[in-house]
């Protein structure tokens, strides 16, 4: 049982969702820095506003620079289907910052109906009811 109990404290003080980042980011939670670790044509491509560009392979180079110290990093790549977001995450906390990863990715993130910023600006699409009910909370 301790086991059980000790796995999902760790995924939820490791992970988090796509509907609590946004809730933060609307909150303008302080020292919160969202990592997009895609690539630049994925960055490109579109990403969720306020997050900051650094792909996985320079982050042990440029965090300093990008990311204040003690800063809450939450890392992100494309989906459910990618462990970017887990390589950024480990770079991160290598490095002595409080990370966790953001489950479902930017997948996840478009398919929730938020915004995202990209060559046509900001923009989103309809939530996908398989994700996420339409104008309403979850409930969990």
């Amino acid at each position: 049982m301790t086991s059980a109990i000790e796995h999902f404290q760790n995924r939820l003080r490791f992970e988090t969702d796509v509907s609590d980042v946004h809730h933060d980011l609307e909150a303008g939670t302080p020292g919160l820095v969202v990592i997009d670790s895609r690539s630049t044509e994925s960055w490109d491509q579109g990403h969720i506003p306020g997050a900051v560009h650094l792909p996985t392979r320079q982050i042990a180079a440029r965090a300093a620079e990008l990311v204040p110290p003690g800063s809450a990093v939450v890392t992100y790549c494309w989906g459910p289907g990618c462990n970017g977001a887990t390589r950024a995450a480990l770079e991160f906390a290598k490095l002595g910052y409080p990370v966790k990863e953001m489950i479902g990715g930017y997948e996840y993130w478009v398919r929730e109906g938020f915004p995202t910023d990209g060559p046509a600006g900001r923009t989103s699409r309809p939530v996908d009811d398989l994700t996420a009910p339409a104008g309403l909370a979850c409930g969990c």
